[in-house]
């Protein structure tokens, strides 16, 4: 039988001719509809550029094993690595500086994904540049801030701020060690004040201290010190505290315990005694007695003890004198009043 064969469907030619017309390799200027440019290594008709790339070299000049693409519109300079049309390893991105007058870098690290990832030194000014951990083109990990103003932060970071653990240090030496939320203080930290030479302890909420402890530290070598030191707990020393002028410094005398004898008072300068006596009563008297458990019938009390002698022959009734102090002659005023008018 006679064999039969199929004949082999033959490729469009446009299919061979568009092969040839990709781009592969090592390729010199290639402009885009934008005007933009690229100078570097292809694959597959894409930027594929790999290896370390050489930061001495010029934006233009091309080195083995990475591209350069400009971008017209922005004036923008990628100098690096490329996988499949993407920004992907080591580059540098550089914007025009008219002062300079020439490319002024504005970040030089790692790249993933058309993205910065990875270790990353990022230029926000002169003075203010980011060195740390990147994640998606975001200050993410672990990082190092330099600020304008003199302050530089040191800790860990989230999408763009301070977060975590981490420690601010000010231009003037002060320094803050704790925890992050947010870009602010939150949760528990300390601040030293070594420009006064004190430590605070506390916790924090939003930037603010809501409550801990101030101790000093290092006062002796803080350039401005406090006026008076904190003193510490549970110390006997006492600061010197104010106390107003009084018109009568004589001190207060404490009442006679009645019906006891009279304690006699100092006397002082000014000062006037009324003399005058009481009588008691004898339920005064027999109470007074019976109070007294330790003393005997017929014995006599010893010196300072409380109440009246009192016995089986000694009358029931006894009389009190009683020294009182009256400085403005009022007491003794009233009494004459009083005699007055018992005789009336």
């Amino acid at each position: 039988m006679p064999i039969s064969k199929c004949l082999q469907k033959s490729e469009p030619l446009w299919k061979g001719w568009d092969r040839k017309a990709q781009k592969n390799g090592l390729r010199h200027q290639v402009y885009a509809v934008s005007d933009d440019c690229y100078v570097g290594e292809w694959k597959d008709n894409m930027k594929h550029a790999s290896g370390l790339p050489c930061l001495q070299c010029r934006p233009i000049r091309v080195s083995s094993g990475k591209g350069t693409q400009i971008w017209k519109k922005k004036g923008a300079i990628y100098e690096g690595d490329w996988k499949f049309g993407k920004r992907d390893g080591y580059g540098t991105l550089s914007f025009p500086d008219q002062e300079m007058g020439k490319p002024r870098k504005v970040y030089s690290g790692w790249w993933k994904d058309d993205k910065k990832s990875g270790y990353g030194i990022q230029f926000f000014g002169p003075k203010e540049y980011y060195e740390g951990e990147w994640c998606g083109n975001q200050r993410s990990g672990w990082g190092r801030m330099y600020y304008s103003n003199g302050d530089i932060y040191e800790g860990q970071w989230l999408n763009n701020k301070p977060h975590g653990e981490g420690m601010l240090r000010q231009k003037n030496g002060n320094r803050y060690e704790g925890c992050w939320r947010r870009g602010m203080k939150n949760g528990s930290g300390r601040f030293f004040h070594l420009d006064h030479g004190q430590l605070f302890e506390g916790f924090w909420v939003d930037d603010v201290a809501k409550c801990g402890t101030m101790i000093d530290f290092g006062r002796d070598e803080a350039p401005e010190p406090t006026q008076f030191p904190i003193p510490k707990v549970g110390s006997t020393q006492q600061s010197p505290v104010a106390t107003p002028e009084r018109q009568n410094t004589a001190p207060p005398q404490p009442h006679p315990a009645w019906p006891g004898p009279a304690q006699p008072s100092p006397a002082q300068p000014g000062n006037r005694q009324v003399l005058f006596s009481v009588r008691a009563s004898p339920r005064r008297l027999a109470a007074a007695h019976k109070a007294d458990s330790t003393s005997k019938v017929g014995s006599t009390p010893k010196a300072g003890s409380p109440g009246l002698p009192c016995s089986s022959i000694q009358p029931l009734t006894a009389s009190l004198q009683i020294k009182i102090l009256d400085p403005d002659g009022v007491l003794e005023e009233a009494l004459a009043m009083f005699k007055k008018t018992e005789e009336d």
